[in-house]
């Protein structure tokens, strides 16, 4: 019961994300992102689980993750070179960093929520 009510949380919540992504300058990458993510935590509300899909999702997302983390402007520099100021002070990305930053934490949730499922499907 718990797990189904997370999903449906995340299943919605990725729903929105993608939509808000309709407006950004990649949104051809990031819409299916949060989708693929919603459609996995929305067949988890109804017990069917595709380990294979949800490893095959996590690999990318964190391979992305990772290709942010060591950008130019990306998580590496806003920890070092701007000394984590912080990335919700305002919806628009002003600074180089805020954008790659707030991408790569969406991209850890959804592997988070994913691996999850996994976990419950492989046991």
């Amino acid at each position: 019961m718990l797990l189904s009510i997370l999903n449906a949380i995340f299943c919605l919540s990725f729903v929105v994300f993608a939509y808000l992504n309709l407006n950004d300058i990649d949104p051809w990458l990031w819409v299916p992102i949060y989708l693929v993510a919603s459609v996995c935590c929305g067949f988890a509300i109804f017990n069917k689980f595709y380990p294979n899909v949800y490893l095959g999702a996590i690999s990318f997302y964190l391979i992305y993750a990772i290709i942010l983390f060591f950008s130019e402007d990306g998580v590496r520099d806003w920890i070092q070179k701007y000394k984590r100021p912080s990335l919700v002070e305002s919806m628009q990305a002003t600074k180089p960093y805020i954008e790659k930053t707030r991408e790569f934490f969406g991209l850890l949730i959804i592997s988070g929520a994913l691996a999850i499922n996994y976990f419950v499907a492989v046991n």
